[in-house]
């Protein structure tokens, strides 16, 4: 059983049950490395140093500080910073139901999994699950989370609740500014009708086991080659696109997708074949695909 980031209460009026949060991502398996001395192989570490006496600074005599003019700071001590923090009541009191693609994706922060906590109030957590499953609806709450006040919505999978916590709206940028210099350019319809038959036959279903992350993939070929003292092969530069015409371009791709319509459309990336023991891991979703994980040996995964 993993161990719980948070433990509360799933408040709905006279309805409540103890739940747990977990954390519904992992970074572990990602390839970490220290920083060593090109000189010595020696590892490095850092230090806090006062910027005017060159002296280091021990943990103990930190502290947090606004910049109000260039060189000038109002000092928070931490004992301040808690008392101006709310502090949690650890309870998730669920404060509106709204439909479950009402809230934009760029508001999305970090997903977490709610689940009971003991079997106490098992009856009233599926109870709201289950409602709000058939009412097609998420839940909107806030919790003080790790020492900050966050707006998080709930969503019904599978057996327990996906908690997203939420970009507060000041922190989301204005699209306009992004899509300001975008052309509004005006299509024929040959044009549309030939893009909708390219997209129709590569029309596919989301399996995030076959998405693989091709970073942490060569950084742990690069590592066995390394370890193995093989000589390390340079990847091809990608090749620079051509200026086309757009109708032709259109028409060539319509062409090749219709040829290979009746084919099983290939993996996004290719996988490592490689025989050796460092390989990337990627984990599907509980509902369509079993986790596939590969046991690493050296170098360990570790974060540093």
């Amino acid at each position: 059983m993993p161990r719980a980031l948070w433990k509360g209460v799933l408040d709905l009026g006279a309805l409540t049950c103890p739940v747990s949060l977990y954390s519904a991502t992992a970074t572990s398996q990602r390839i970490s490395f220290h920083t060593i001395n090109r000189a010595t192989g020696h590892r490095v570490h850092r230090r806090f140093v006062d910027i005017d006496t060159g002296e280091d600074v021990d943990r103990d005599a930190q502290v947090k500080g606004y910049e109000k003019a260039a060189g000038s700071y109002v000092v928070l001590e931490p004992e301040e910073v808690a008392q101006a923090v709310p502090e949690s009541d650890k309870r998730l009191a669920l404060e509106a139901f709204i439909p479950c693609a009402e809230v934009e994706t760029v508001y999305f922060d970090q997903p977490y999994f709610l689940a009971p906590a003991d079997s106490s109030g098992e009856e009233t957590f599926v109870l709201l699950r289950e409602g709000m499953r058939k009412a097609k609806v998420a839940a909107l709450t806030r919790a003080v989370l790790f020492r900050r006040v966050r707006t998080l919505m709930l969503r019904p999978d599978g057996p327990g609740f996906v908690a997203t916590t939420l970009n507060f709206d000041y922190e989301v940028k204005s699209a306009a500014d992004a899509f300001a210099d975008v052309p509004r350019t005006r299509l024929k319809g040959e044009m549309l009708e030939l893009a909708e038959h390219i997209i129709r036959t590569k029309a596919g279903h989301f399996d995030p086991s076959a998405y693989e992350n091709a970073h942490e993939a060569a950084l742990a070929e690069l590592v066995k080659a390394k370890l193995a003292g093989k000589a390390i092969k340079p990847r091809a530069a990608p090749k620079s696109a051509k200026v086309v015409d757009l109708m032709s371009a259109l028409r060539d791709s319509a062409r090749l997708a219709g040829q290979g319509a009746d084919k099983p459309a290939p993996g996004p990336a290719a996988k490592s074949s490689g025989s050796g023991t460092l390989k990337t891991t990627t984990k599907a979703t509980t509902k369509k695909t079993a986790a596939k994980t590969t046991k690493s040996a050296t170098p360990r995964r570790k974060a540093s």
